[in-house]
């Protein structure tokens, strides 16, 4: 037995680097997907940095909802970043090896701040709640260090949890093999390399699930249903219809993001299938930030309005510091002309 333990140790510190195998097994495809996930986080990159700057810079956009959209976004960012740079290059490169410490470290970052996008999607639909059930209380319950203090709970509350799910994780031997059938460091897929037995680690994650997944969508319905009986008690069709469009944006993130990431750690270990892992993990980590810009921004009216706003304010700008001298080379070059033809016409 302590023979046997030995050599599962001498086989896990051997085990120093992994390979991401990704999309490897279509080939001819390499090229596409590079250039089409390229166009992905460009996306993702300049639709939520737009939102972060309009919330920031229009004086009408400083609301708690918009508040936290923008430091939603900013999370978005943070949480594509984790792992499609990684992915990209290796799609690049076709180097797809990546250390163990380097794989260590995407796994926390990406569990950490999924764990926070869980909790600020819950702290969002409280906002709504308060907004629509208690208008009258919002502005006092909703006030600005009630606002941060939920916000910073939200980035903060899942690191230590993360911290050790990865540490628990990366602390079991690998002896199997170094090939992780994913394009990213994530538990199921490593799982499957250890060599010893994972029931204590399975149970630990469908823990950790249930509390940072399954408890904030909870809460998340709750108050949508509430929500939703609300706006039904509503006297006018179009106060009715405003308060549906202002929260369907939402809910249809929270239901894509929770959906597939629900779906991905809590079915049973038998079900699991690599290129169904795979394309889950693109529904919650890379489809849900790019279309998060376009649900927030084309559903809602406040922040088109901004955006407008925004770029006639730097429209005149620009036209105050540039338009007069080109104005007044205009008209000098105009001048010019018609003395030339004057000229012209009276030499004949």
């Amino acid at each position: 037995m302590k023979h046997k333990d030995e050599n599962t140790e001498a086989n896990f510190t051997a085990v120093m680097q992994f390979v991401l195998l990704g999309f490897s097994d279509l080939p001819s495809l390499q090229g596409l997907l590079s250039a089409l996930f390229s166009i992905i986080y460009l996306t993702i990159l300049v639709g939520n940095s737009l939102i972060i700057i309009i919330t920031r810079l229009e004086s009408s956009l400083q609301k708690p909802m918009y508040f936290f959209l923008a430091n939603f976004s900013s999370l978005e960012v943070f949480y594509v970043s984790v792992i499609l740079p990684r992915m990209l290059f290796n799609l690049w490169t076709q180097d797809r090896s990546i250390s163990l410490l380097d794989c260590a470290t995407q796994m926390c970052f990406f569990l950490t701040l999924g764990t926070a996008e869980c909790f600020l999607l819950a702290v969002m639909s409280y906002d709504r709640y308060v907004a629509i059930c208690s208008p009258l209380h919002y502005p006092v319950v909703m006030n600005h260090k009630m606002c941060v203090q939920l916000a910073l709970g939200s980035w903060v509350t899942g690191i230590p949890v993360q911290i050790g799910q990865t540490w628990q994780i990366f602390s079991l031997p690998f002896c199997n093999s170094n090939r992780i059938d994913h394009f990213f460091c994530d538990i199921p897929a490593i799982l499957k390399l250890a060599c010893s037995d994972t029931f204590v680690h399975e149970v630990s994650l469908c823990v950790v699930v249930m509390l940072v997944v399954a408890v904030p969508f909870m809460f998340i319905l709750a108050s949508y249903s509430k929500i939703i009986c609300t706006i039904l008690r509503l006297p006018t069709a179009k106060g009715r219809a405003k308060a549906f469009s202002t929260c369907s944006s939402h809910l249809l993130v929270v239901v894509l993001f929770f959906g597939s990431a629900t779906i991905t750690y809590l079915r049973p270990k038998s079900n699991h299938s690599a290129g169904v892992d795979k394309l889950l993990s693109v529904l919650y980590t890379i489809v849900t930030p790019m279309f998060n810009p376009m649900i927030y921004s084309l559903r809602n009216k406040d922040v088109i309005a901004a955006l407008r706003k925004i770029i006639c304010r730097q429209f005149v700008k620009t036209y105050i510091s540039v338009g007069p001298g080109a104005v007044a080379f205009s008209v000098e070059l105009l001048s010019g002309i018609k003395c030339q033809r004057s000229s012209n016409v009276t030499n004949q």
